[in-house]
């Protein structure tokens, strides 16, 4: 494949590199560690580093952390991003200060309620995101990521891309045009320089060779007409033409995966994230009945799944406060009081979105309260 300058690394991330006695794997040490995931469906094979943990994300992008530490990760000897806060899960939203810095601020949907999924979505066209989600998706094993999987970087894969970092033009950056970052042609782009230099293919298969040369295929005899006349053991100027079209075609470009794919991507990854977060909450009862002669203070609370809720906010609107009204609402407790207003056969729901402490992400509730 193509040689391709050395790319100049981090002197933050090398010197915590030395520090942590290059990389050893401190993951499977201490149980009173977390546990993160980078995306839902996990990148694997990255190397990760935080202050007191080091090693290599497993099959489900797992890597472990303490609470307050900031994440470094690395594809081989190539760093992508380092200074992430460590959480339960990471995306590639978060690799950048600016999109992390607007996550924290959620957008109102059409009945007034906070929600991050808005916020999300008008970051994921962002330029420095999608080159960065192009390139990882570029390195997995497979063409394309399918939907439920998650990004497969395998060993085969790393020990290529290191060989050929050093041959590099340039440092890979992130943060340049589309249009630079994906250049093909006789100028390619560095990351699709180290993209050439990939087989993404076991090592002894065909594709993986070096293609016959213009020279080589020139100076071969052409196939006879006749096939009685063809020699099996020669290669033929027409075989040369074909296998070397077969090993040029398997070149992988950042053109294989657009822009729509990263997003597309993301979208999916960034939705299973969300209802896995929903899924760890639920409200005390999913449907109320009272009396339309009790008009007391009513209290729907909050809960979560092996612990208690610790919140940061929280929203409530009821959908008919005629009937059916918001008194008021706490994040300290994880409640929400309410009272009957309306007649009997009335009802409304009551809609509850609230962000948990450990993640900008906010969850959606409902509880039907029935006046009878």
């Amino acid at each position: 494949m193509r040689s391709v300058h050395p790319i100049r690394l981090s002197l933050t991330l090398i010197a915590s590199l030395a520090a942590a006695g290059c990389l050893h794997d401190s993951s499977t040490g201490g149980n009173d560690t977390s546990v993160g995931r980078l995306n839902y469906n996990g990148f694997s094979g990255m190397t990760y580093q935080t202050a007191s943990q080091s090693g290599t994300t497993n099959a489900q992008g797992e890597f472990r952390y303490y609470p307050g530490e900031t994440l470094s990760l690395r594809v081989g000897d190539l760093p992508i991003v380092e200074g992430v806060p460590a959480r339960k899960y990471v995306t590639p939203l978060e690799f950048f200060p600016d999109l992390r810095a607007e996550l924290a601020n959620p957008a109102f949907d059409d009945e007034g309620l906070s929600t991050h999924t808005i916020t999300e979505q008008q970051l994921i066209d962002d330029i420095s995101l999608n080159n960065i989600t192009r390139f990882l998706i570029a390195l997995n094993w497979t063409e394309n990521v399918r939907e439920g999987e998650g990004i497969e970087i395998r060993d085969r894969v790393i020990e290529q891309l290191n060989a050929a970092l050093p041959g590099l033009t340039a440092p890979i950056d992130f943060t340049v045009s589309e249009a630079e970052f994906t250049a093909r042609g006789t100028t390619p782009s560095p990351a699709n320089q180290l993209l050439a230099a990939i087989c993404f293919y076991p090592k002894d298969d065909e594709l993986c060779q070096e293609p016959p040369t213009p020279a080589e295929i020139a100076a071969a005899p052409a196939r006879p007409d006749n096939e009685a006349d063809r020699d099996p053991d020669t290669e033929y100027r027409e075989d040369l033409q074909a296998k070397r079209d077969r090993i040029l075609g398997a070149v992988r470009s950042l053109e294989d995966i657009d822009a729509n794919d990263a997003q597309t991507y993301l979208t999916r990854e960034l939705k299973a994230i969300t209802t896995a977060v929903s899924n760890r909450f639920y409200l005390d009862e999913d449907v109320a009945s009272h009396p339309a002669s009790d008009t007391g203070i009513k209290t729907v609370s909050i809960k979560k799944i092996g612990a208690a809720p610790e919140l940061a906010d929280i929203d409530a609107i009821s959908t008919r406060p005629a009937d059916v009204m918001i008194n008021a609402t706490s994040w300290q407790e994880a409640e929400v009081e309410y009272f009957v207003a309306g007649e009997t056969g009335g009802e409304a729901e009551l809609v509850m979105s609230f962000r948990p402490s450990d993640t900008y992400r906010w969850v959606r509730k409902q509880l039907r309260v029935i006046i009878r």
